[in-house]
């Protein structure tokens, strides 16, 4: 008893963080990442994207993120497998939740040496309840909200707005990025057909 209310006191202090000091938060992570203006639109303006842009071939940063329970999950957690990471906006938005739940769907006709992941700016309150919700369990659901070093190592954080862009990239078994999407239009759905072709084609025979 004792212990679960350590970590909910600790749960506790972290929200109570990010709720008093977003503005410093949100300078202090993004005023020097270099930005670039995307081929990707939200509602049809283009937008300006934070961080080094991802080159296919190339070694896959690597990256802290947190679970539900703030603990940090890094990509080098999964050295060694292949990794598809689904990118999404908001997870509770309904294109973030049916890209999600694509996803989730689809762990069951993959290798289990396969990892699929989602990442998002959202608390990891929020995303433990949608994940209860809609019966997300087959992949992991993460956050990017603590550090934004998913979103800055991978230039994949939009300006002005503390979100990701909507993406798939895909890292295969040496490390290396073996495939990116990303989605020309924030509203709309990857080319989930597209990505897991792409998937396929990295998977050890």
């Amino acid at each position: 008893m004792f212990k679960k209310n350590l970590i909910n006191t600790k749960l506790l202090v972290a929200l109570c963080f990010f709720i008093s000091q977003p503005a410093a938060l949100a300078v202090d992570l993004t005023a020097k990442l270099p930005a670039r203006i995307s081929n990707v639109t939200a509602g049809g303006q283009q937008v300006v994207l934070l961080g080094d842009e991802l080159k296919t071939g190339q070694t896959a940063p690597d990256f802290r993120v947190v679970d539900n329970n703030f603990k940090a999950v890094s990509l080098a957690d999964y050295r060694g497998k292949p990794v598809l990471i689904s990118v999404v906006p908001s997870i509770d938005t309904g294109i973030c939740s049916l890209q999600t739940k694509r996803f989730n769907d689809e762990v069951a006709k993959l290798p289990d040496s396969v990892r699929l992941l989602t990442i998002s700016t959202d608390l990891p309150f929020a995303q433990k309840r949608f994940c209860q919700q809609e019966q997300v369990e087959s992949m992991a659901v993460l956050s990017d909200a603590v550090w934004r070093d998913f979103g800055s190592s991978y230039g994949l954080l939009i300006k002005d707005m503390g979100l990701l862009t909507r993406a798939i990239i895909i890292i295969d078994q040496q490390g290396k990025v073996a495939y990116q999407q990303l989605v020309p239009e924030l509203a709309q759905e990857p080319d989930y057909d597209a990505a897991l072709q792409a998937l396929r084609k990295v998977l050890p025979n």
